[in-house]
């Protein structure tokens, strides 16, 4: 008996000794070469990088997986529980793998043998850790074993609580929800905290097979495994039998996730992410979870929207109608809803239509054009609506005015139209009439900056973001024309003139040379005016006084103040320059404009305000300053601290004050007298080039720089006389109207020194009594006029004398 035992518990310890030797090779042969499981001690689910307007609201999003990392000491015990006993109710007492599991399925599984079910797993919550971090999802017995290594060595590597919350902000568990946060918002459009027992419990009865328990297409296989993990939950003791029961009762109805509100302004989000790509890569953009607050105002940024998008598409109307999107064939049927709904659904739907509705034309009469909207409903296009859609006639000329809608539409005619109420006097439309629409060929920009902190409050960089991507603000170089000659009369202010100044308005011809043209520049009138003042020059933007104004200050001073104020780098110093012939951006010269009415201030522009990382550290500001006293918490009648001002001065500020006050004569009394309608201070410059190829309005408010430009993205004439003053100055005006309305009238600042005097506008001498044409004057101490003056007359120079290169071509015009 006693030999018997001996001999059975010899074999016993001899087939221990083989298990254990067996084991230890097992994981001597594959824990080789296996991943480092200490990097998870310091790893970092990828995490979504969100972008946010000033005002808090959000922007645009980038990510690959959109998940929201939560912390577990963040995450409710309900939710964590429910994984726990759906998942690994042993978690906490296991050492990463759990043999009583191992044991139990085996066992299951021996009996669901030759019974078609499905095998069960013993997974613990680490070591799906293991394999979702570290392993592929390869289906073999020794990704098994190598799973079961890993999660015993990253159980000695790291605590419960950090194995625990990778897991659950890790996984995925369907409707493209990374992490258990996700997966709450997409599910139910809840978060976390709001979630109940039964919507916890379904969350981790996911985990397994998201697909196969879809709660709508799956929806009796999605309960049964729900109501699965509640038993669980009340057999680990983590809720009450009555409250199983209860949730086992209640529906499982998803909720479609909240549309999430973005602000509209892809071309400001667009330059956004290519800065934040710029500073830190693309890794860092689409999964280190930054958080970014903008610049942006999203009020300015609707308001500019809107001005440009109408400015464009006022400029298109007058220019006649060139034509349907498409044509249906003439076997086409038309007379029921389904008819031209399938007609209409069977075009490409065109790109930019906005607000605007597809629909197709059912036929004419001599008062309407009777339409078939996309949603099969009916509407009419009166006459009235129609009298803009003259033919469009090569070199943006119409053809003849349109008397009867068959002269504009036909029958199987694919258009755009957009709901009216009342026509352009007024009057009421009855109900289910439609104006006609045409997307504009022409395109701009529109920019808003604080002009003293170079903050970029609005940008739309063309019509629509969904037809073109280039962004007409920062990335087209085009010439500014008339715009580019504040830039030269201020280096005159720097240099000894007066806005009082005479310059004479007279013919100017150079020879080039030999074989070249004269190069003779010309005023947009064709007309000479004589001596007139430096102010008049701007005012009235006569090219022939800027001529010759930049000639005597010299084009490389010019250059100077150019490069100076950020316009254009390495400017030829060629006096077809000084009338913008140069190229540069709407973005460059609104910050120019910006530095003018700034005092002369440097200032770079920004988009970005505040840079976060995921844990929520600062990385980067765009106000650098150091404010010492800025942060006491009490106050104790202690003296208001002082910012620093690091700004580098770039002009006199008087030399500075005399420009703003010149470009506001331009809105009083010049090319931008459009402008004055919205009757508050305002100051700017129109800008077109030859054959009117490009129209800008750059100007600004004592608090606000904005910059408009418009033209053909492909440089082509935009009618006669299509100008600076009727493109771009409306679109301006409309911005301005709107964002300054809730605004008090205020005047720009005056500079300390700066005397305003009485003269005439005329001689540019001081006023005397009978003098009609009376204005205020600023003038630097010393400068004031003295009765005596000289006139800036320039000279034409040929080759044998010195010649100066003019370089012909493209320049400033009005």
């Amino acid at each position: 008996m006693i030999r018997a035992l001996l001999t059975t518990l010899g074999l016993l310890f001899i087939v221990a000794l083989i298990g254990a030797g067996g084991a230890l090779y097992v994981f001597h042969k594959f824990g080789q070469d296996l991943p480092e499981h200490r990097q998870l001690a310091d790893y970092e689910p990828p995490v979504m990088t969100r972008i946010h307007s000033g005002d808090g609201r959000l922007l645009a999003e980038y990510a690959i997986e959109k998940r929201v990392f939560v912390p577990l000491s963040a995450m409710p015990k309900r939710v964590v529980q429910a994984f726990l006993a759906a998942e690994d109710k042993n978690f906490y007492d296991h050492v990463g793998i759990d043999p009583l599991g191992v044991a139990r399925a085996i066992i299951v599984n021996i009996r669901n043998i030759g019974k078609d079910r499905r095998m069960v797993g013993a997974s613990t919550i680490t070591q799906q850790v293991a394999k979702n971090f570290l392993l592929t999802n390869e289906v073999s017995w020794k990704r098994k074993v190598k799973e079961a290594i890993l999660a015993i060595r990253i159980e000695q590597a790291l605590p419960k609580k950090r194995i625990l919350e990778l897991y659950l902000n890790e996984i995925y568990l369907g409707f493209g929800a990374y992490g258990v946060a996700a997966a709450a918002l997409n599910y139910f459009d809840k978060s976390l905290d709001q979630l109940s027992i039964e919507e916890a419990a379904f969350l981790a009865a996911l985990p397994k097979a998201p697909n196969n328990y879809h709660p709508t297409r799956k929806h009796g296989a999605a309960v049964i495994r729900r109501n699965w993990v509640i038993d669980r939950m009340q057999l680990s003791g983590f809720i009450e039998l009555d409250e199983a029961s209860a949730a086992k009762q209640l529906p499982l109805t998803p909720h479609d996730r909240s549309e999430t509100q973005f602000v509209q302004a892809p071309f400001f989000a667009e330059d956004v992410r290519r800065d934040l790509a710029g500073r830190y890569g693309e890794e860092k953009l689409y999964k280190g979870g930054l958080s970014v607050r903008t610049t942006l105002d999203p009020k300015l940024q609707s308001m500019a929207n809107r001005a440009l998008r109408n400015g464009l598409i006022a400029y298109d109307r007058r220019h006649g109608w060139r034509g349907p999107f498409a044509k249906l064939s003439a076997d086409t049927r038309l007379e029921l809803p389904g008819d031209w709904k399938r007609a209409v659904d069977s075009v490409p739907r065109p790109k930019g239509l906005h607000d605007w509705r597809l629909a197709v034309v059912l036929g004419t009469d001599a008062d309407y054009a009777h339409i078939g909207l996309e949603d099969g409903s009916e509407g009419r296009i009166p006459m009235r609506e129609l009298t803009w859609a003259r033919a469009w006639v090569k070199d943006q000329q119409r053809g003849p005015k349109v008397s009867r809608p068959d002269e504009v539409l036909a029958t199987g005619d694919l258009v755009a139209v957009k709901a009216v109420s009342k026509d352009a006097d007024g009057e009421p439309y009855p109900e289910g009439f439609f104006g006609l629409r045409q997307i504009p060929d022409i395109n701009g920009g529109l920019v808003a900056i604080d002009p003293h902190t170079g903050r970029v409050l609005a940008m739309v960089g063309g019509y629509s973001y969904e037809r073109s991507q280039f962004n007409r603000v920062m990335q087209a170089y085009r010439q500014p024309g008339s715009a580019f000659k504040p830039f030269v009369y201020l280096a005159a202010l720097d240099n000894g003139f007066t806005p009082s100044t005479l310059i004479l308005d007279a013919p100017f011809v150079i020879d080039q040379g030999p074989g070249l043209p004269k190069w003779r520049p010309a005023n947009y009138s064709n007309k000479f005016y004589g001596p007139s003042t430096m102010r008049l020059g701007i005012e009235k933007s006569r090219n022939l006084m800027t001529v010759r104004l930049a000639q005597t200050v010299g084009m490389d001073t010019v250059a100077d103040y150019a490069s100076r104020f950020g316009l254009i780098e390495r400017m030829p110093e060629t006096l077809a320059m000084s009338l913008g012939a140069g190229e540069t951006t709407l973005m460059n010269i609104t910050t120019g404009y910006a530095m003018l009415v700034n005092g002369g201030k440097q200032i770079t522009p920004s988009l970005i305000d505040r840079i976060q990382d995921r844990h929520g550290r600062t990385v980067f500001r765009h106000d650098d300053r150091v404010c010492r006293n800025c942060r006491e918490r009490f106050w104790e009648q202690q003296s208001v601290p002082r910012v620093p001002d690091p700004r580098k001065q770039l002009t006199d500020p008087g030399s500075a004050y005399q420009i703003v006050s010149m470009l506001e004569g331009v809105v009083e009394r010049g090319t931008g007298v459009r402008i004055r309608a919205v009757g508050k201070p305002l100051a700017g410059k129109t800008g077109t080039t030859n054959q009117e190829r490009d129209t800008w309005f750059i100007g600004f408010s004592p608090d606000l720089a904005v910059g408009v430009f418009a033209a053909f993205d492909t440089p082509l004439p935009l009618g006669s006389r299509e100008t600076g003053s009727s493109v771009s100055a409306p679109i301006f005006r409309d911005f301005m109207a709107e964002a300054l309305a809730d605004k008090p009238a205020t005047p720009f600042r005056i500079p300390p020194g700066v005397r305003m005097v009485r003269i005439n506008a005329r001689t540019g001498q001081l006023a005397r009594n009978g003098d009609e044409d009376i204005i205020l004057e600023a003038f630097k101490p010393g400068t004031e006029p003295t009765g005596e003056s000289q006139i800036v007359e320039g000279q034409s120079w040929s080759p044998t004398g010195g010649s100066v290169n003019s370089e012909s071509g493209t320049g400033g015009l009005f």
